[in-house]
């Protein structure tokens, strides 16, 4: 199994493109294969026949283990197979990805099976005997329900009249006519990662947040104005990663990450976008950003977005971001905070644009405003450092004409 991604530890077989007993040439398509990021085409590396394949399709296996076995036809490759086992890491890791997968399979019986572990039993007092009115007691005699499988929904889990009028034999415990139940879905590869990465970067680093609002009357006429004679449209997404872009040049301690016995200054500016995606979310990277015009970060956006969907991003796309940009203010967000992207020391959550009151010129007048929130790892920003970058990051915004009057869109 390759190592596909700097963060890739095991790997999913998409699809096999040959079957045991296939002449592959090499440079031949072999098999697709899901990493933690994207799905990649595998080609061979040798010319054979394929004589084993060490991981079935939809299965996972860790980096290093047999993936397929080539050589000549009729030959014994037992003792590569005999080796394999004597590996006892590889098989554990194996096991433990199929055994969520059997347990993945949702259908009617496994699910009451579940909800009769997972709901709680009824109340018993202290002498063993279970919680229940009398009446309650009658009706499940009369019913001849055994009532030690009857939910309570009364004080302390005491069973009740309405408990045992709506038990249901073979559902499990009730309460009200009400039945717990739930399904479970296997976790996949790039879910795995994002856990273990954002937990590692919470955890290690020491977040702060900076929040600040910016008005976008102006931004907004410029938007418009750009959109009116460009034949590539630009978003309110493109100009805020053009803004950091610039921002960042002009603060490079902000353009930094922890390298542990060292900090270090990026010259370059590579502005990460994160991208939401069905199994979660991926950060392609728009490389040299303040040197790019406009229609070219815009297209360079968009191509990623149908890419990241459609799973073929690859990993020189989504590797060597200096800082990051999360918008959800196309999702109606206002405001939140964002986990910083390891290495980099800051990432801003963007909220959406709201139409409030604001002051000008001592009037109070209707206004577009956007807030937006700089999370920084405070061993490499300080809390004055973040803030001069928003400064720098809001005037640009609140004055488009510095941001795009030296540049061509």
């Amino acid at each position: 199994m390759p190592k596909l991604s700097d963060t890739m530890t095991e790997g999913v077989i998409a699809e096999w493109h040959k079957k045991v007993g296939d002449h592959v040439a090499e440079g031949e398509l072999l098999a697709e294969i899901e990493s933690d990021k994207a799905t990649m085409e595998f080609e061979s590396f040798q010319d054979g026949v394929l004589l084993y394949i060490g991981v079935e399709k939809g299965k996972a296996a860790p980096v290093d283990s047999i993936l397929a076995i080539f050589g000549e036809k009729g030959e014994d490759i037992r003792p590569l197979l005999d080796a394999e086992a004597k590996a006892p890491k590889k098989k554990e890791k194996i096991v433990d990805e199929e055994a969520p997968k059997q347990e993945a399979k949702v259908d009617a019986a496994p699910v009451r099976a579940e909800v009769r572990k997972q709901v709680a039993a009824p109340a018993v007092s202290s002498n063993g005997r279970v919680k229940a009115s009398p009446l309650a007691k009658k009706l499940a005699g009369d019913k001849g329900i055994d009532i030690s499988l009857v939910g309570g929904s009364g004080d302390g889990g005491r069973i009740i009249k309405r408990d045992v009028e709506a038990y249901q034999p073979g559902l499990g415990f009730s309460a009200g006519g009400q039945v717990e139940s739930f399904h479970e879905e296997e976790v996949s590869q790039m879910r795995k990662t994002i856990a273990f990465r954002l937990g590692e970067s919470k955890f290690s680093a020491p977040h702060f947040y900076l929040t600040m609002k910016i008005n976008m009357d102006a931004m907004m006429d410029a938007r418009d104005s750009v959109n009116s004679v460009s034949k590539v449209k630009v978003s309110f997404n493109d100009l805020i990663i053009k803004a950091c872009a610039v921002g960042l040049k002009e603060h490079p301690q902000v353009n930094a990450a922890w390298m542990e016995d060292r900090i270090r200054f990026n010259h370059h500016v590579h502005v990460g976008v994160a991208v939401a995606v069905p199994d979660g979310l991926l950060v392609p990277v728009v490389r040299f950003a303040d040197t790019k015009r406009l229609t070219e970060i815009s297209s360079e956006v968009k191509d990623f977005v149908l890419r990241a969907n459609d799973k073929k991003l690859q990993p020189s796309d989504w590797e060597g971001n200096t800082f990051t940009v999360s918008n959800l203010g196309m999702f109606g967000i206002d405001e939140f905070t964002a986990i910083i992207n390891s290495p980099d020391s800051c990432i801003m959550a963007v909220g959406g644009i709201e139409e409030t009151p604001v002051v000008k010129n001592g009037q109070v007048v209707p206004g577009n405003v956007m807030k937006v929130t700089l999370s920084c790892d405070h061993r490499v920003v300080d809390g004055a450092t973040g803030a001069k970058f928003l400064k720098s990051f809001k005037k640009l915004m609140e004055n488009p004409v510095l941001l795009l009057g030296s540049y061509s869109i």
